[in-house]
């Protein structure tokens, strides 16, 4: 399992139920970086969907331990059934997309975060765990710079010496 994430100076990642920046660039990565596979993510991050509608062409995989029944995602309730829900996945297929809690949850889980990283301040709310200062967890590469939308951006990717695995 992986994490993609964007993150603003202050590893902040988003304000008011939304993302802190709009970055044609950074989404156009993620989008290929998604495509055809699973995206997992909490219930709040899917009600910020444009109609709270899942992302297309991936299996979306929801953590919602209340929520309604839908047709158009995979609805888990609890972290046993998420786990269950992207077993028969590759690994490497399995990207958690938000929000802050289920990404300080699945974090050592992940085997590598997909960050990038914009030169600016959003005001954030809610924030990721700051990478550099965790242990077991390193930058492995960083991207060149790159400009879109007005903001300095670069891909960072970092791995986790310690995954830890699930058990039930």
């Amino acid at each position: 399992m992986r994490a993609i994430v964007a993150v603003d100076k202050q590893w902040g990642i988003g304000k008011n139920n939304d993302l802190l920046f709009r970055l044609p660039a950074d989404m156009k990565h993620f989008r290929e970086a998604t495509t055809g596979k699973v995206v997992v993510m909490g219930s709040n991050t899917l009600l910020s969907f444009p109609g709270g509608r899942p992302l297309k062409d991936r299996v979306n995989v929801v953590l919602w331990p209340d929520g309604p029944q839908r047709e158009d995602c995979v609805l888990v309730r609890s972290l046993a059934e998420l786990f269950a829900a992207v077993a028969s996945y590759p690994a490497d297929d399995v990207f958690v997309v938000g929000g802050a809690m289920l990404y300080r949850t699945l974090l050592p889980y992940c085997t590598e975060v997909i960050a990038t990283k914009v030169d600016a301040d959003g005001g954030a709310e809610v924030f990721f765990e700051n990478l550099d200062m965790l242990q077991n967890w390193s930058c492995e590469s960083e991207g060149e710079p790159f400009e879109t939308n007005g903001y300095t951006c670069r891909i960072c990717v970092y791995r986790n010496a310690a995954v830890q695995t699930f058990h039930a």
